[in-house]
């Protein structure tokens, strides 16, 4: 039977994560965020906290590094000495999302999803985009984040975007913000939440 998977990409400060949650709740589907790393731990063995650390993030040697494209979809055994290895949390995620496009209708946010799941069987897949002009996102991080001076905020937005965008090429070897890779790319100031949610809402049919 096949099942549509709803994957979502977004800029720091776009609003990507509550678009999330107010489409889930309009469709009637779970979405998964941080859920994924509990669901990696508890099937891998693995702290969740060395998951929470390898977030949508590689360490400077990492991103320092030439490598390009690292994930192959094999996960390690647990006595491989690189069973806790960034790459191997990585693999045991990737695992999880692929399962649960497998087995239901879901929305997945970041985490390389829309390209994991390029070649996923059986699967109806919506690749979506969310972004914002800058001004925007440094608004909205700011808050949220009442005590940070406005150059902190601007730290953490840029810091938050190169962060995800070494992430993606890192495991995928493609970049993070490439047209190519998604259906939709949604502007939230332009559209608004609920105007991005509606407008998903009425795409959706056009994919599944």
């Amino acid at each position: 039977m096949d099942h549509f998977v709803i994957t979502v990409a977004r800029e720091t400060g776009s609003g990507g994560h509550d678009i999330t949650r107010r489409l889930s709740e309009k469709l009637n589907i779970p979405d998964y965020d941080r859920d994924l790393l509990r669901k990696a731990s508890e099937v891998s063995g693995i702290h969740e906290r060395l998951f929470g650390a390898a977030d949508e993030r590689i360490g400077w040697k990492e991103m320092l590094s030439a490598a390009e494209k690292v994930y192959t979809g094999e996960v390690l055994p647990p006595d491989s000495d690189d069973y806790i290895s960034t790459r191997n949390l990585f693999s045991f995620q990737a695992k999880i999302i692929k399962e649960l496009a497998a087995t239901e209708n879901c929305i997945i946010l970041g985490r390389c999803a829309n390209y994991l799941l390029m070649e996923q069987p059986n699967v109806k897949l919506l690749r979506l985009f969310i972004h914002a002009p800058l001004e925007t996102r440094l608004a909205r991080v700011a808050s949220y984040s009442l005590a940070w001076s406005s150059r902190e905020v601007a730290k953490y937005v840029r810091t938050e975007d190169k962060r995800r965008a070494a992430y993606y090429h890192y495991y995928t070897g493609e970049e993070w913000r490439d047209a190519a890779w998604y259906d939709l790319s949604l502007d939230s100031e332009q559209l608004g939440e609920e105007g991005c949610v509606d407008f998903i809402q009425k795409a959706l049919p056009l994919f599944t």
